[in-house]
């Protein structure tokens, strides 16, 4: 490795072996981190994702029962969350904030058969209409079934506090009615002191009043928020959207590595020559912005916004955010 050369010429000889296995390993996290994967190491990291979550459903089995009923319940939970292409035999659980909308893209691609489109071409719209694309839902019991059995299965997630920001950014730091009027103005009454806060988003976003990310943590840990219904899907935790412990996913691709893991499934489909993957999006929320966003969330207040979270951290194999929880 390029980073290894000369170190011979640099230390006495005795050190030389000691630090070349250091340099190595760091080379490797390296390489790692930047994108410079082998075939087989990105095989052996998919293994690894899928080793991970199966201990952990194993390891909470109050959480993640394994007897038929169970199982059967869970998965008719989220039929609609699985999008199906029949022509390819593939099954994709699609999860809001996650490259959903170019993972969306890349389905309709697929649905539309050769000669694929280029997939910036197909607006974001178009990418997510309710009726584009089948759902697993729309199938017979005994369909469903045997294409959960047989066909390839796919899901994508991220980092589960970076995912929270990102539906924040997306949904209540631009104007949106449809989310303003059902979350927005509720967040304003409840932990903003706005009693009557205006009805228009745009009038509100004129008027400086606007709902902040605390306020939207707040309704997250309130016990109020799930007594009818569970939360919204761009923050419903990712394994209630795709029921992993139930459904033998084949392939668990992470956005912090979208492009690779986007090539890598699409090259397992033998379309690698066919279909291109889009480039990442600008203005991308990352794990270094926590700090920022969470610094008006009181330390207790991210503790129990981490439980409500846990099982995403731990069945997806992401490092607890320590800097965030601990009281330093």
């Amino acid at each position: 490795m390029r980073c290894c050369k000369k170190l011979t010429t640099m230390v006495p000889h005795r050190y030389v072996l000691p630090l070349l296995a250091l340099v190595t390993y760091i080379c490797v996290i390296f390489f790692y981190y930047h994108g410079e994967m082998s075939t087989g190491s990105m095989v052996q990291e998919q293994e690894l994702r899928k080793r991970i979550l199966r201990d952990a459903c194993r390891e909470d089995i109050e959480e993640f029962p394994k007897d038929k009923q169970s199982s059967d319940k869970r998965i008719n939970g989220v039929l609609r969350q699985l999008l199906v292409d029949d022509e390819h035999g593939v099954i994709y659980c699609f999860i809001p904030k996650v490259a959903c909308t170019n993972l969306r893209r890349l389905f309709l691609a697929l649905n539309h058969g050769k000669p694929y489109p280029d997939l910036m071409s197909i607006s974001s719209e178009e990418a997510h209409n309710p009726e584009g694309l089948p759902r697993l839902a729309s199938y017979s019991k005994d369909e469903r079934e045997a294409k959960l059995k047989h066909y390839t299965k796919f899901m994508f997630v991220r980092e589960p506090f970076v995912r929270l920001v990102s539906a924040f950014r997306d949904k209540f730091l631009t104007p949106n009615q449809v989310f303003y009027e059902r979350f927005g103005r509720l967040f304003l009454r409840r932990y903003s002191n706005q009693s009557d806060p205006p009805l228009n988003v745009e009038e509100a976003f004129v008027s400086g009043i606007q709902p902040t990310f605390y306020n939207f943590v707040q309704y997250l840990l309130d016990p109020r928020t799930t007594l009818t219904d569970p939360f919204e899907p761009h923050w419903r935790q990712m394994h209630r959207l795709c029921q992993p412990c139930f459904i033998e996913y084949d392939f668990i691709g992470h956005q912090e590595r979208l492009q690779e893991d986007a090539l890598q499934l699409i090259t397992s489909l033998n379309l690698q020559e066919l279909i291109k993957f889009p480039s990442a999006y600008e203005n991308v929320t990352y794990l270094a912005s926590l700090s920022e966003w969470f610094k008006a969330v009181p330390l207790e207040d991210r503790r129990r916004l981490y439980k409500l979270y846990e099982k995403d951290y731990k069945l997806f194999g992401y490092k607890i955010p320590y800097f965030l929880l601990n009281n330093i």
